[in-house]
């Protein structure tokens, strides 16, 4: 295989590796979406189909990018590229992704940063108004500035390099993340009534059980695990021939099934504190019920209000940093891998169009809401967050699929994985990866889909 002859970034041990690429996995979605789906299924019957899809499909999928980008050495369009000119396009698929959900998911982590600053200035009771969110992405000039600072604390962690910023900042953020997750769940179970909200969530309700439920888990866990979007082919691409692929892979999708059941362990008991049911978690997801529904909750713990606001919104700002570094990097590698230039001017060139697209974006909520790319009261964000995840990524991991299924045959990422470890299950990863990953990646697009034009609810 063909590799960059330039100077190539690298993981120090296989541990950092695992420690990044889980923290690419934790994200805005396993703090706002999991807990949505978990009380809308049934709790624990969610729970149950979501952990058998990660261990399957989702371990699968994560195992064939990183093995991929080992194998390569290269960002996905150099990966895709050197089995042949003609399946560069498949690369060039992927590579867009990044490149499209890095400036409106550093949107989103503005808002973060916002609401745990505004805990400690502010108070709880401030955030918890009927307007306060609304008033604060619609403003012209508030916004920008949060934006503006999530992307600078993204862009510093990242310029110094994977050992040197990515690394040290996963190394940080990781642990504090998982304390900070498991503290606020200890917290919010000890409140009156909150056991109620925990049996809820962890019992399963079978009668929940339905095709919807299995869509819905199918779909958060490809969103969540960081799939289908170049990420996990440019990490493996600076992993070492010597760390064992399953075990690693195995434990990313653990790191990332723990966070969103701490998430959901949270909120999901803190609606029952609040309302006596989970009704208020499983009829809102997204930002309505991070912005909105959560600091309603909180400012009903009285005088803790303050500090759980402040700590939960520190926790979700770490999962989205972390995610954003990874997506950060990888725009970065792909330009240097694709222009052949040097990581600092590959990095600059990244920096100008995530803040230029950034801006263009944000302005979406204000200067720019007249545009309604998916019908009135959409904003550009909706249409780019669609485009991406409900379009592109399912087409890019269906056609990563047949690549490695059908076309380069799945003997050349099984070799890979067996120089570093044992590979038991191969003829089951074989049968998931020509067979079933396809059908389920063609469900998850047309489902997703169907669901933004009405046709189908989930």
């Amino acid at each position: 295989m063909s590799s960059s002859t330039q100077e190539r970034s690298a993981w120090s041990s296989k541990w950092t590796f695992i420690l990044a690429a889980a923290a690419s996995a934790v994200g805005l979605g396993n703090m706002w979406r999991f807990p949505y789906l978990a009380a809308k299924y049934g709790g624990g019957t969610f729970l149950i189909t979501y952990v058998i899809l990660v261990f399957t499909f989702g371990v699968s999928l994560l195992l064939l990018e990183t093995a991929f980008g080992r194998r390569t050495g290269l960002s996905a369009i150099g990966a895709f590229k050197s089995y042949g000119k003609k399946y560069a396009f498949i690369g060039v698929l992927t590579s867009a992704i990044p490149f499209i959900i890095t400036p409106y998911y550093c949107i989103i982590g503005g808002w973060v940063t916002k609401y745990a600053f505004a805990y400690l200035a502010e108070g709880a009771h401030a955030l918890a108004g009927d307007n306060y969110f609304t008033s604060f992405i619609t403003s012209n000039f508030e916004s920008f500035i949060w934006m503006a600072i999530f992307m600078a604390i993204t862009f510093i962690v990242v310029a110094f390099g994977v050992q040197g910023g990515i690394e040290k900042a996963n190394l940080v953020m990781m642990p504090a993340l998982i304390l900070m997750a498991i503290g606020i769940a200890v917290y919010t179970l000890s409140q009156p009534g909150a056991m109620e909200g925990a049996a809820y969530y962890l019992m399963p309700d079978w009668s929940k059980l339905s095709p919807e439920l299995v869509i819905g888990a199918l779909g958060q866990m490809f969103y969540s695990l960081s799939l289908a979007m170049g990420i996990m082919i440019t990490y493996g691409s600076y992993l070492d021939k010597h760390s064992s692929l399953t075990q690693s892979v195995t434990r990313i999708g653990g790191f990332d099934l723990s966070v969103s059941f701490l998430a959901g362990l949270t909120i999901v008991p803190a609606a029952f504190v609040a309302m006596g049911s989970g009704d208020a978690v499983a009829s809102s997801s997204g930002p309505s019920l991070m912005f909105v529904v959560l600091p309603g909750l909180f400012d009903g713990m009285g005088g803790m209000a303050t500090v759980i606001g402040f700590v939960f919104f520190l926790l979700v700002l770490f999962a989205a940093l972390t995610s954003s570094i990874s997506l950060v990097e990888t725009c970065t590698s792909i330009v240097q891998d694709g222009a052949h230039w040097s990581r600092k001017k590959a990095f600059v060139a990244t920096i100008t169009f995530v803040f230029v697209m950034g801006l263009i974006v944000n302005a979406g909520y204000n200067g720019l809401s007249f545009i309604q790319p998916l019908g009135e009261g959409s904003t550009m964000l909706d249409f780019f967050d669609f485009i991406s995840n409900s379009v592109m990524m399912p087409i890019a991991a269906l056609l990563t699929c047949i690549f490695v299924g059908w076309i380069i045959k799945p003997k050349a990422i099984i070799d890979e994985v067996k120089l570093s470890s044992p590979f038991r299950l191969e003829k089951a990863w074989t049968v998931m990866i020509k067979f079933v990953a396809p059908v389920l990646v063609i469900v998850i697009l047309v489902a997703y889909v169907a669901q933004q034009f009405g046709v189908f609810v989930m």
